[in-house]
């Protein structure tokens, strides 16, 4: 696929991939934009080599979920009956948002700006999320007479706890960068002209990893937030075992006792 809506960049083991409509904030509620999403997601999962996706944005917003002015014109996504839009909503955002969520190597948000309702949720579906110091979060949708319909529901208790979650969607507060750091809901805060520094740099430690332990330890933590505690040791194991008969598990021992850096090849 040609990118048109989104830039899509590779270097190394650390994939980017760069919201780029500012003109209209970056919503993602087009088809167009919500396919290239797609698309990008998925040659990320086909690359062994590629071992972490950065998702970020052109200033001045980091995503501003919905087209506004389309809700507004009930047009696009937003038009024709009630089961016209159900229809809409689950084979277009929620679709990108969770191609996002499923992308099977570790995933980190760098939040350049405004993240608002399906944006915010955008950022929630990835691992770990790094935000400008200027960069403002807020689920809003509650006061436009809507409800979450990004998945937020489910995403956001998960991130910063039932209450504040529940306070945040009640009251659709916006909050500042600091205080999204306090409740848990992003992991770092930069400069704003040092946020993709600061991605890259916590992408350059996870992507010196080997991948196969990465794509396995991801789907071990999404698969433990459904299981038992039997459940969870039992896919530990099976995972293990797995590792275990990997080459770069040796290379790793191998390099350890060899005291030097390993060459993790993904076999």
């Amino acid at each position: 696929m040609e990118f048109k809506e989104i830039l899509f960049e590779v270097e190394g083991a650390v994939a980017t991939m760069t919201l780029n409509r500012p003109d209209i904030r970056n919503a993602i509620t087009h088809p167009e934009i919500i396919a290239e999403i797609k698309s990008a997601c998925a040659q990320v999962n086909e690359r062994m080599e590629t071992k972490v996706l950065i998702v970020t944005a052109v200033d001045p917003a980091f995503c501003s979920g919905g087209n506004v002015k389309e809700m507004k014109e009930r047009r696009g996504m937003f038009q024709g009956a009630p089961a016209e839009v159900f229809d809409k909503y689950r084979q277009n955002i929620q679709e990108a948002l969770v191609a996002v969520y499923n992308v099977e190597i570790p995933t980190i948000a760098a939040v350049n700006g405004s993240a608002v309702g399906a944006g915010c949720g955008l950022a929630m579906m990835c691992d770990i999320r790094v935000a400008s110091k200027g960069s403002t979060f807020g689920q809003t949708v509650v006061s436009v007479g809507l409800i979450p319909g990004d998945g937020s529901a489910w995403s956001l208790p998960r991130a910063v706890g039932m209450a504040k979650a529940c306070e945040l969607l009640f009251t659709s507060d916006m909050i500042d960068a600091e205080t999204a750091l306090s409740i848990g809901l992003v992991n770092h805060l930069a400069d704003h002209n040092k946020l993709l520094d600061k991605a890259n740099e916590i992408a350059k430690k996870i992507a010196s990893k080997p991948p196969q332990a990465l794509r396995l330890t991801k789907r071990l933590i999404r698969n433990a937030q459904y299981a038992t505690l039997d459940h969870a040791m039992q896919d530990a194991a099976a995972f293990q075992s797995l590792c275990h008969y990997t080459e770069d598990h040796m290379e790793a021992l191998s390099a350890m006792f060899e005291k030097r850096k390993p060459q993790f090849l993904g076999k």
